[in-house]
């Protein structure tokens, strides 16, 4: 079964407009399956939605993380149970929280990359240079907030870039909620899991395979055959997706784009096309624009 992540969310314990049970309750009326608590700077919300779950028995579970929001951009960690300082934090190398983090059983992510920044929102562009994406879990190459093409897209290429020149990194996306947003036609993070799965554990193992869905809610999979690599569409069921009358799927490698009709619901695509690179396959709801981007899907490995 796929489960439904929101990564990024805040409360009144930091700096949003709602408490922790409207969190929960807001998450809880969307259907989803999983989500975060990723207050910036502190993890104090972390016992009340741990106290609300456990005397309510509600039908949701949550991660218990926090967002580093630094001078040079955000580091969101959707699990993160123990505190860890960040003093050691260094503009020229992040690697050091991002090690950190991770020895203390943290999922870690970069932020909004390609937020703007200075002068309306200072920290909140990633300034810090990564140059060793051990410790770095994923990419947030949709916070959906922010604009689509200034903000989000390149992010998305950023990802793409990373992972078509071999970098295991993974795609996620964020609500980063500060109020009772409407998350119709919004990007989540889709994985998959069991029922009754721990979901930590399960977004750490899809985390370590690079196997992450950014969907508005409908997902493209693919698989290996005999006859080539085949592509089917699967509906998530999230609440207020609008389905498409036509469905393109584009698989992009290093050097090269290529567009098929995915309408039907499935196509097969022969081994000597894609010519053995990696590529990352992206599903449009119409004409491949960034407009009509529905799901980017796991990057399709074809070297060990």
């Amino acid at each position: 079964m796929f489960k439904r992540y929101e990564l990024h969310n805040h409360t009144t314990e930091s700096d949003a407009g709602i408490t922790c049970r409207q969190l929960t309750e807001h998450m809880i009326a969307d259907g989803v399956d999983v989500f975060a608590i990723t207050d910036h700077n502190t993890v104090s919300g972390q016992p009340i939605i741990r106290k609300l779950l456990a005397e309510e028995n509600l039908p949701i579970r949550c991660l218990y993380g926090m967002e580093y929001t630094t001078y040079y951009g955000h580091i969101v960690c959707p699990v993160l149970e123990q505190y860890v300082p960040w003093d050691s934090i260094n503009r020229k190398k992040p690697e050091l929280l991002f090690r950190a983090c991770k020895e203390a059983g943290a999922v870690t992510g970069v932020a909004h990359p390609f937020s703007y920044g200075d002068p309306f929102a200072r920290g909140c562009r990633f300034e810090m240079e990564i140059t060793d994406f051990t410790d770095v879990d994923y990419i947030e190459i949709v916070n959906n907030p922010e604009p689509l093409h200034e903000v989000n897209e390149p992010g998305i290429l950023w990802w793409e870039k990373l992972v078509l020149s071999g970098v295991k990194v993974s795609a996620c996306a964020g609500m980063d909620l500060h109020g009772l947003n409407d998350m119709s036609m919004c990007f989540a993070t889709y994985i998959e899991g069991t029922a009754d799965g721990d979901p930590a554990e399960e977004l750490r193992a899809a985390l370590a395979v690079q196997r992450t869905w950014v969907s508005k809610g409908m997902l493209v999979l693919w698989e290996g055959t005999e006859d080539g690599i085949r592509f089917t569409l699967h509906d998530a069921k999230k609440p207020g997706f609008v389905p498409s009358d036509r469905y393109v799927l584009t698989l992009k490698a290093k050097n090269w784009t290529k567009e098929y009709d995915i309408t039907s619901g499935s196509v097969t695509i022969p081994y000597d096309e894609i010519r053995f690179e990696d590529a990352v396959p992206k599903l449009y709801g119409g004409d491949p624009i960034l407009e009509n981007l529905i799901c980017v899907a796991p990057v399709i490995r074809t070297k060990a």
